[in-house]
Order: C-alpha cells, then structure tokens, then sequence
C-alpha cells in the first residue's frame, strides 16, 4: 500500500513537471513570499523568500493558466525557485494578452484604468520590515531606522491598492498621469510614508503599479491614502500595535480587543501580515469602493467585504519590531 501511495506521489510530481511551461519576461515582487524549490512538496531549502518590489527573471510556468512562476531568486540554492503567482505582478512577454483574452476580457482586462470595485489599505510596520526584508542597501529609510536615527512613531504607508475582482491580486500597471508631487504633498505624506523623506523611489513604484489604475491625481492619492492610514493609527489597532512596541501580542487578544472596541464586522476587514512567521510587517484593511477618511475605522471599512483571512504568515504569537537595532 505505502509502495502504491508514494509511487502515485511521484506520478504526480512528475505529472505536474511535465504539465510546466517555459516563459520569459520579469516579475515584481509585490510582497515578501517564501520562494519553493517544489511547490508541491512546499520545499525551500535555505529558507528563500522574494522581497517586495525586487524585480525577478521568469524561467517557467505552472501551467497555461498559470498560478506558480519559477524564477531566479539570487543567493538562493537552488536559485530557480517557485513563486505564487498572487506575489506580485508578472509581465511575462505575450502571454498575459493571450490568457487575459481567453478569458472574454481582452488584453487590457487587468490594466484598465477606473476599474475597481474596492480598495485594499496597505499598511506598513516599518521596523518590522526594515528588520527583516533583504532590501539591499535600496532603502535609506530603513538604514536610518536600524540605525536609531529615525523614531517609528506610528504606522506607515505601503500602498492603496485598487481591485478588480475579474483580476484577483493582478490590477494594476495600468495607464495614467506620471507620477509628480507637489513639495506640500512630500512633506505631508513623509512621516506617514519615510521613503518621502530621502527619496520618491518607492512612492513612484506604488502610484505606477496602483495609484494609476484610479482616477484621483498623484497629490490627491497619497493624500487620501495617508489620511486612511492615520485612521487606522489613532485607532485600537494602532494602539494594539504602538503599545506593544518590544513586545509580543496573541492573535486571538488582537482581535478580540478589535471586537470589543467596533464589533465583528470591522475586525472581519482586516488581515495581519507576518515575516518568519512571527514578525509584525503589515495590516491590510479592506475597503469599499467609495470609503470616506474623514471619520473613524467603522465608518471608512463601512461596506467593505470581509478579508480572505485574518493573518498571512502569522503563528498564534507575533513580535512586534522597536527601531533600531
């Protein structure tokens, strides 16, 4: 019988091998993800994760309907690695037109602008990423902040990501207005977002990956993506997050204060991102199409839908990064 179940095993990893197609082009990392040597046994040796807006060279893929990319992930051993799809962006030379054709949607389906039906809030612990993402040297934020020079003080901003439920994770990079800010803008979305404190690097990444696929102008978008962000700051989450700085706190306590602070619905909004599993990196908040920041966290999540999960590469324990090291 064990004989007749791995023998069915290899069939099926073999099965899967042969099914893989060769591809080209690049893919952008839009979060941090483990990288697998198979993905089927979920193996990776070394322990190699791709880092967030890192672009990486596409070797293969799963299937033609792809939803796992092989790339080469640098310092890794093996370097070509396995990927989920929903990682990031793949810009894989003529064969998004051909799969976004099939599907009856046109080449264009995903990159279309002022097609969202929601927004998902993307909301950085800065130390908790600057600790732990192999960011190369790529950003003086966060060499500022392991150096003890730059307080974190409150929650930053990742990225306002419109979604368009056609697309899964994939809207974006669509066309629009070239990203420039005004010297106000800068100095107004900079504590919220400490890139804008040295550079525009990461704030052009995110509007030419999102911000383009709405319609407000760059200034009125991180603006408005900022005030949601201060929303959630001045909120009992950013109370549960900044009052455990140095220390540790339970899923299950997170979310419970959530409950009892605005009741389920809210706290159904939200999804805690982990790095190694136990390391706060991010919050992202679920949003509607039309959200308002000009009140509380009840009133911008009201009639968003429910987040897919509550955490994402959490253990029942997350440490919660001080600056600095």
């Amino acid at each position: 019988m064990r004989r007749y179940i791995a023998a069915a095993l290899l069939a099926f990893v073999a099965l899967q091998s042969s099914a893989s197609e060769s591809a080209s082009g690049n893919f952008v990392a839009s979060k941090r993800c483990e990288a697998y040597s198979s993905f089927a046994k979920r193996a990776n040796p070394g322990e190699a994760y791709i880092s967030a807006g890192t672009s990486y060279t596409v070797h293969e893929i799963n299937k033609t309907d792809y939803d796992w990319l092989r790339i080469d992930v640098p310092g890794a051993q093996p370097k070509l690695r396995w990927v989920q799809r929903d990682c990031g962006t793949p810009a894989l030379e003529q064969r998004e037109e051909r799969t976004a054709a099939r599907a009856g949607g046109g080449g264009e389906v995903c990159t279309s602008p002022n097609q969202q039906d929601s927004y998902v809030l993307a909301i950085t612990w800065q130390p908790g990423f600057c600790e732990h993402a192999n960011y190369k040297g790529k950003k003086p934020e966060c060499d500022a902040m392991n150096g003890g020079t730059l307080p974190a003080k409150n929650l930053s901003l990742h990225g306002l990501w419109p979604n368009k439920k056609e697309c899964g994770t994939n809207y974006g990079s669509c066309s629009g207005q070239p990203f420039a800010l005004s010297k106000d803008t800068i100095e107004k979305v900079a504590p919220w977002m400490p890139n804008f404190f040295y550079e525009r690097t990461f704030g052009a990444y995110e509007w030419n990956k999102h911000g383009k696929c709405q319609s407000l102008p760059p200034d009125e978008y991180f603006i408005k993506a900022v005030s949601a962000v201060r929303v959630v700051n001045d909120s009992e989450v950013g109370k549960i997050v900044l009052g455990n700085t140095g220390k540790s706190f339970r899923v299950n306590e997170f979310f419970d204060r959530v409950k009892a602070r605005y009741g389920d619905k809210v706290a159904s909004t939200i999804t805690l991102v982990c790095t190694q599993k136990k390391y706060l990196q991010e919050i992202r908040v679920s949003l509607a199409l039309d959200f308002a920041t000009d009140r509380d966290l009840p009133q911008m999540v009201a009639n968003a839908k429910p987040a897919a999960s509550r955490t994402a590469n959490c253990a029942d324990e997350i440490y919660v990064e001080a600056a600095g090291r």
